[in-house]
């Protein structure tokens, strides 16, 4: 007789290729199967994230709909935000019976319900609340409010930041801090509800300091919530409305749900995205733009195929060639007592600082030395503009705002001695050759086993 295992699992495939005997049937026999797959491959024993897919379209079908209902768009909307879900998770369920039924059963219910491939989906998270939860119904529908998408008793979404400012200074999602050159445009963040860019230019003619001088973010187009909108920002230009003059989503039934406001003329506003529960600050402090973001990671990682997917900043980081290491110059310009970097194409900043002027001025507004601190000397040296220090201050005042966790606001360098090109650095060096004399002693012992 076939394990017990085995056995549930070739039930339930033909369970899904029952489902094409009738529309009645059809949400019985998925409804069936999921919950078995539910209980038969635990999540932690596998990479495949196809029971998030199946738990997920279960959630958004279950009780909200009579069983024979299943012709109303709701549903097709939430099979394409199933087969989404199947989509990107393929990469690590090519082999998992679970994931290869699902995909035929989502095809199987897509010719019988005569479902469009193309459409809305229900992401994020497309809950359905409790009646009287909603204090929003007139204003805006229900998924136009990431965060009262969720049921009272249900686990709050985890919320990440990400910061970019100075010369210039990169706070990832992942709450690595980075300093990099990168120069002209780059993609800060890339998904499927947000795009945003930024250009950095030379703060001097022929320097490599640069900041950023200009920033663009799409909001894309979210089901009955918003219209497609852009902000543009620039150098003297930090306008409080989207390029095309309007100030919310536009015309849909949510639009509210997308909202700038300003907060210090031509030099503070905010965005608040409600219906991805995101909130974005941006600043324009002396000539040079800084950017800080509040983002869930559920939106944060709404990318179609996040394996192959292109640069993101504040996902993936600088790349290596374009991070500076401005711990060692910290260290050579503390040494040598100088304010400029040295070489005929690096033109001294307007304002000579030496390193103990500079830390002395950072520290009137960041009193604690960390990573903040050090950028705030950094860009002194480098560009002598004092508005580089106010430029540390806001994004760490950005940070105590927006970041979830308040343990994590200030990020500190480890004491470590680097090694050339930026090689990964061993705090104790002794430990690497006790490493490799244990490695040979097992090889030599293995090699005695043989």
């Amino acid at each position: 007789m076939r394990p017990l295992r085995e056995r549930i699992v070739v039930k339930a495939q033909a369970g899904w290729m029952g489902m094409g005997r009738g529309a009645g049937s059809t949400a019985l026999g998925l409804f069936q199967i999921l919950p078995v797959f539910l209980c038969i491959f635990p999540p932690v024993t596998s990479p495949c994230k196809i029971l998030k897919c199946n738990s997920e379209f279960w959630a958004a079908t279950s009780g909200s709909h009579h069983l024979g209902a299943e012709e109303t768009p709701e549903f097709c909307t939430a099979l394409r935000a199933y087969a989404h879900c199947t989509r990107r998770t393929a990469r690590t369920c090519r082999g998992d019976l679970a994931y290869h039924s699902a995909v035929h059963g989502i095809d199987d219910l897509m010719v019988q319900h005569n479902c469009s491939k193309d459409g809305p989906t229900s992401q994020p998270r497309l809950r359905t609340l409790p009646p009287g939860d909603s204090q929003e119904r007139s204003d805006s529908p229900e998924i136009c409010h990431y965060e009262k998408s969720f049921h009272k008793h249900s686990a709050a979404p985890n919320y990440t930041h990400c910061g970019l400012f100075g010369d210039p200074h990169l706070r990832t999602f992942t709450d690595t801090f980075q300093t990099c050159k990168v120069q002209g445009a780059w993609p800060l963040i890339d998904n499927n509800y947000l795009n945003v860019q930024v250009t950095n230019t030379p703060v001097l003619p022929g320097s490599s300091a640069t900041a950023t001088s200009k920033l663009t973010i799409i909001f894309k187009s979210f089901q009955e919530c918003v219209e497609q909108k852009v902000y543009q920002a620039e150098m003297d230009e930090l306008p409080a409305a989207f390029a095309d003059g309007s100030k919310n989503g536009g015309d849909k039934h949510g639009a509210n749900s997308l909202k700038i406001t300003e907060k210090v003329s031509g030099q503070h506003i905010e965005i608040q995205a409600k219906y991805i529960g995101t909130t974005i600050v941006v600043r324009q402090v002396g000539r040079y733009l800084t950017f800080a973001v509040r983002m869930p990671e559920e939106v944060v990682n709404a990318v179609e195929d996040r394996d192959s997917q292109g640069l993101y900043l504040c996902l993936r980081g600088c790349p290596v060639n374009q991070q500076i290491d401005f711990q060692t110059f910290r260290l050579a310009q503390a040494a040598e007592g100088r304010a400029r970097r040295k070489g005929p194409s690096l033109p001294a900043p307007p304002e000579a600082f030496t390193y103990e002027s500079a830390t002395a001025k950072c520290r009137e507004k960041l009193p604690v030395e960390d990573l903040y601190f050090q950028s705030c000397v950094f860009d002194l040296l480098t560009t002598g503009d004092v508005n580089f220090m106010l430029a540390a201050y806001y994004a760490f005042e950005d940070v105590k705002l927006l970041h979830s966790n308040k343990d994590k606001l200030h990020l500190y360098e480890r004491t470590r001695a680097l090694a050339p090109g930026n090689a990964a650095p061993s705090e104790h060096p002794w430990a690497l050759s006790a490493l490799w004399v244990a490695l040979l002693s097992l090889s030599q012992c293995w090699l005695g086993l043989l």
